[in-house]
């Protein structure tokens, strides 16, 4: 699998948790050093924030975090105002601002907010559209017009746009939506959970091919990998469940062997504070040193 020689990244993944507190996490994350912050989108979630409301006080209270949906329920965000709020979130925050976008999932739940239920050639067509309709949106351009099965556009004009370009960063799994990434992406935004890694090199290689046959060169997709896990003092217990050693190992792995350029922490147990502080330093500056002896 290639590596495509990508600076690396490092984010911290967040859990929108309305009694968590929420922003100072960000301003500590920050602080640490790292460089992307995550946040997960389930509004249907009871004891949650909404994560665009969640995103925008972050910007407000940090100056270099760079801010994500990891990732954005289309199924609850009409693409054309979902593409006004990044728009204006990344105008707003100095060019901080990346899109990560998924079909939907958890379709009960989305039904009960008031959402459609959508098969999964439905979910795929409507995120196929989506990321055209929100391109548009980003544009500048007048009287824009869209015409799809799902989404449509009908004399709209563009405002404000990006000051940067803003990376659509896809959610996918399946065949046809990782088919989707490599087309037309640009970035893959996956979770590694438990388990190894063999599924996400499958699925990697899926996003290549497809980017390849659309005539991309494949490191035009980012990589971008939540990795859920914990930092202990003891012996492995399985991938991402050990000392800071064997994390700085399989991140590496993940980099040179997959071609991955961000990781984003996602503490699945231990005390969270503990957790990020010992990952900002005494795993993140060793993978960057430990890559960057292996590239060379």
């Amino acid at each position: 699998m290639p590596d495509y020689g990508r600076e690396l990244s490092f984010g911290y993944f967040l859990v929108p948790n309305a009694a968590d507190p929420l922003l100072t996490t960000a301003r500590e994350v920050e602080d640490l050093g790292f460089d992307y912050l995550g946040v997960q989108d389930h509004p249907y979630q009871r004891r949650y924030v909404d994560t665009w409301t969640l995103l925008s006080m972050i910007a407000a209270q940090t100056t270099r975090l760079r801010l994500f949906p990891d990732v954005a329920t289309l199924a609850l965000r009409q693409p054309a105002l979902l593409a006004k709020s990044a728009a204006s979130l990344d105008l707003l925050s100095g060019g901080r601002f990346e899109l990560g976008l998924g079909a939907g999932s958890f379709w009960e739940a989305v039904e009960g907010f008031g959402g459609v239920r959508r098969s999964p050639g439905e979910a795929y067509a409507s995120l196929a559209e989506g990321i055209e309709v929100i391109r548009l949106l980003w544009s500048g351009g007048r009287n824009l017009r869209y015409e799809g099965h799902i989404h449509r556009l009908a004399g709209a004009v563009s405002g404000p746009v990006p000051p940067h370009p803003i990376g659509i960063w896809l959610g996918a799994y399946g065949p046809r939506m990782l088919g989707l990434t490599g087309r037309v992406a640009d970035g893959w935004v996956p979770s590694l959970q438990g388990g190894d890694a063999t599924w996400v090199a499958e699925a990697s290689a899926r996003v290549d091919e497809a980017a390849t046959a659309a005539g991309r060169p494949p490191s035009d997709v980012r990589r971008i990998l939540n990795v859920s896990g914990t930092l202990t003092s003891g012996p492995s217990k399985g991938l991402l469940q050990g000392p800071a050693d064997q994390w700085v190992d399989e991140l590496t792995d993940l980099a040179v062997g997959i071609g991955f350029d961000t990781f984003v922490l996602w503490v699945s147990g231990g005390d969270e504070a503990a957790q990020r502080r010992e990952f900002a330093e005494r795993v993140i500056p060793r993978v960057r040193q430990q890559v960057a002896q292996e590239r060379t």
